[in-house]
């Protein structure tokens, strides 16, 4: 079949037309430099900063902290509390809706939570305390009690760990210990799977059928109002492509540059440095306490003498006016803040190290410390601790691979023959650390702890005498009782916590002060 030359010039005039819509504007696409790649798609299984960070585009919870953590309604329209304080009903609001076109329901919520709690260290703790969930009708539903328990409104806003995402019923019953690869939510964002390349870009759409609440944005909490058509994740591990990109404005915002090119990249007008979390990032030391020796808390007690906490920080995140010491398992400056027990661990004692590590039946087998290049900071951390490690007695060996496969080998539970691991380093935010509620690496209730699976029951009993604190000064007592627990048995070793910037380029605003960086509200001049 032939067609004329006129003919011709209209299809390819139609076809521009179609992919001038597919793409937005320039103006209304934002460029962000991510910390990692993407490659765990449920926030639910997995709780690493920017699977929450994806999470947070497309799913949305049922309240939401706002810029100070105090949590606010986001799905919830409405909730009361019975007099017993044991049966709280909630209320969803109106206009919720998945991408798919379903309407958000309690079938959908009710499941939702239960997987979460099976997962999550904040979720499990309100599990604990939780009877039953019994849906009234499609908008309502209740949660029973078998004790009181105040921070049920915290809890439900988590945005920290692994996030109570609201997913359709038939994604929130699937196991909750196997990920889903599913991406349907119902938040101001669609994923964009078609556009998904690993190791490139990850594309998110404006969602145009979401209904924002009306409160300003505040956080997590109000009005989720998107301002661009897309976002898109720009993948670039090497910092000084990131740097360069973002001075020639290829990229809007580099969401945490490496602290030795923040000098470089601040002499730019057309860029402006600034913080994002108001409470500064911890940096830790994770031991596997499946597998011997640091089963052993002897072993984790070495790690403790064994390492500076300056040269972790120094190493990782360089001139000092961004980092601290601290040994607070809560940060300090938090209002949990706190360094009782652990005010020994100042600094390095070798001699005791290797005592301990004697004492913990160690006899020099060869250990797994896991890391990666892709995030720069953990990757030196890294380099310091199998040097300092060294130097007391451990035998380290550090494997280096792409950060995505070193946060999957995190959940293998075998050993380091069956592809399992002994140490990691990592970060995790103010925001998820500075409460025993929340801090996931003091969570020591075993096979319910997150990656390194710490037990001891002590603890737990005194992490939910925390919870069950019935004033601010017992509160405040009970942290410190637990904190002195925590120091003898060192579910983690503290290196220290340092503040991390992002970048922008000036004519990006509206970014949010929130536990990780937030894409709605961000308007692109």
């Amino acid at each position: 079949m032939k067609i004329s030359r006129l003919a011709a010039l209209v299809i390819s005039a139609a076809c521009l037309a179609l992919s001038a819509q597919a793409q937005p504007a320039p103006g209304k696409i934002l460029r962000v430099v991510p910390h990692s790649d993407l490659k765990n798609l449920d926030p639910v299984a997995s709780s690493i900063v920017i699977t929450r960070m994806h999470g947070l585009m497309i799913y949305e919870t049922l309240f939401a902290w706002d810029a100070s953590l105090n949590p606010k309604p986001q799905m919830v329209e409405s909730f009361s509390t019975s007099d017993d304080k044991l049966t709280w009903t909630f209320t969803l609001r109106p206009g919720l809706k998945f991408h798919d076109g379903q309407p958000v329901t309690t079938r959908d919520v009710i499941p939702s939570l239960k997987r979460w709690m099976a997962r999550d260290t904040i979720g499990g703790k309100l599990g604990e305390y939780t009877e039953g969930m019994q849906a009234i009708d499609d908008k309502s539903f209740t949660l029973k009690l078998k004790r009181p328990m105040a921070l049920v409104p915290f809890a439900l806003g988590s945005a920290v760990g692994q996030i109570p995402a609201i997913m359709r019923e038939s994604d929130a019953t699937s196991d909750p210990m196997k990920p889903i690869s599913e991406t349907i939510g119902s938040g101001p964002f669609r994923f964009n799977k078609a556009e998904w390349r690993s190791g490139a870009k990850v594309v998110y759409d404006r969602n145009p059928d979401y209904v924002p609440r009306s409160e300003p944005a505040d956080g997590l909490s109000g009005g989720r109002v998107v301002k661009v058509d897309r976002v898109e994740w720009m993948i670039m591990p090497d910092p000084a492509t990131a740097a360069a990109a973002l001075q020639t404005g290829e990229i809007d915002i580099w969401e945490q540059p490496s602290q030795d090119l923040v000098p470089v990249i601040s002499r730019d007008r057309n860029v402006k440095i600034e913080r994002y979390n108001n409470l500064a990032t911890q940096a830790l030391l994770r031991p596997n306490q499946l597998h011997p020796p640091f089963n052993n808390p002897k072993a984790r007690l070495a790690l403790a003498y064994a390492t500076d906490q300056a040269e972790f920080m120094a190493g990782g995140y360089g001139d000092e006016t961004w980092w601290k010491r601290c040994n607070s398992y809560f940060i300090c400056g938090s209002p949990d803040g706190t360094e009782a027990g652990a005010e020994i661990f100042g600094k390095p004692d070798l001699a005791k190290a290797r005592q301990l590590l004697a004492e913990s039946g160690y006899k020099g087998e060869k250990l797994v410390l896991t890391s990666s290049m892709d995030i720069p900071a953990i990757g030196r951390m890294a380099e310091v601790a199998a040097d300092s490690l060294k130097k007391a007695g451990f035998n380290i060996d550090l494997q280096f691979s792409d950060w995505g496969t070193v946060t999957t080998r995190q959940q293998n539970r075998g050993t380091t023959d069956q592809g399992g691991w002994n140490l990691f380093v990592t970060t995790a935010s103010g925001a998820t650390m500075q409460s025993p509620l929340t801090n996931i690496g003091t969570n020591m209730a075993c096979e319910k702890a997150w990656a390194g699976w710490p037990c001891d029951a002590e603890a737990e009993l005194l992490r939910g005498a925390v919870v069950d604190a019935p004033d601010d000064a017992s509160r405040k007592l009970a942290i410190e009782v637990l904190h002195r627990r925590l120091a003898e048995v060192q579910p983690y070793r503290v290196l220290g916590q340092f503040d991390q910037p992002y970048a922008r380029r000036s004519n990006v605003m509206g970014v949010l002060s929130a536990p990780v960086m937030l894409f709605w509200n961000i308007e692109k001049n």
